[in-house]
This record gives C-alpha cells, structure tokens and sequence, in this order.
C-alpha cells in the first residue's frame, strides 16, 4: 500500500509539468507568430504606405493628368456587324460578329473610318474561311482578335490597331 501512495503523487507532477510544457510552448508560439505579423507588417505595408503618401503629396496631380493622356490617346471605333456564312460542308452555318476595334489615336481612327469598305471586305473574307471548329474554342477565338488586328493593320498600314473586342459573337 505504501508503494501505490508513492507511485501516485509523482503521476500528478508528471501530467503537470506535461500542461506546463505545453502552456510554454503555446505562449512561445503565439509570440513568434505575433513577432513575424508585426515583422511582416512594417516590412511590407509599412513602407508602401509611406511611399504612397509620398507620392501622393508630391505627384498625384501629374500622375492623375497622365493616365488621363493615356487614356486619351487610344480610340474606339464600333464596326458595324458582320454576317457570314461558315466554310462548313454543309453550308448551314453562320456567324454574327460585331466589332469594337482600338486605334492608337484618333487620327488612325478617322483612317480607319475613311477605309470602311477595304476594312469590311477584309474582315468578311477572313471570317467566312473560317469553319465552326475553327471558333468553338477559347483559344481559336483569341487567334480570331489576333488574324482580324493583323488584316486591319494591313488596311490601315503603320500597326495602328492596337486590340480588338468582341462585342457580339452568335454561330448558329
């Protein structure tokens, strides 16, 4: 009896000196994550908002004038819609596509504008070679902007188109 008595109290320090081990290691934990938020923070954002309160006070009228130029330089220009028959065997396939096309400036628009009738003869035989295979994916589409923006700057020579936008796709 006297050997379950001694045996029992040293059980009890054992399973506390375990929570104490495991208290420690939490508190230690906590810390080092606290230590790297706090590390991460002067180091990564701390300095970026110091930079851009700088460059706020310093340049934000220049760099909001700036991005208004740029914005200016590029111009829009809606094509009216194209609809063509497919080269698919039987024959019974269409495509209805509307274009917006960007220029590089508003001068390269009034080109393109003045060239309407060379800029739709080039659009529609490209698009009418093309077969519902050629269009079904993602990818064909894309190389689809990229063909049209080729023949357009072949149109209006100097590589002044600079994107094209689907507006309206339909194959049916």
């Amino acid at each position: 009896m006297a050997d379950n008595q001694l045996e029992a109290p040293k059980d009890e320090g054992k399973k506390k000196g375990g929570k104490l081990k495991w208290i420690i290691l939490l508190v230690l934990l906590l810390g080092l994550l606290g230590g790297g938020g706090w590390f991460g923070y002067k180091y990564f954002f701390a300095k970026k908002a110091d930079t851009a309160e700088g460059a706020s006070a310093e340049g934000g009228q220049a760099a909001g004038e700036k991005a208004k130029e740029e914005a200016g330089k590029t111009e829009i220009v809606t094509l009216p819609t194209f609809v063509v028959n497919l080269a698919d065997p039987l024959g019974r396939r269409y495509l209805k596509l509307t274009v917006d096309v960007e220029m590089a400036d508003q001068k390269a628009a009034e080109e393109l504008r003045g060239a309407e009738p060379k800029v739709r003869d080039a659009v529609i035989l490209l698009l009418s070679s093309k077969t519902f295979a050629d269009l079904s994916s993602v990818e064909s589409k894309i190389m689809l902007k990229n063909e049209i923006v080729e023949r357009l700057n072949q149109v209006v020579p100097g590589n002044k188109v600079l994107r094209v936008y689907f507006t309206e796709m339909v194959i049916q």
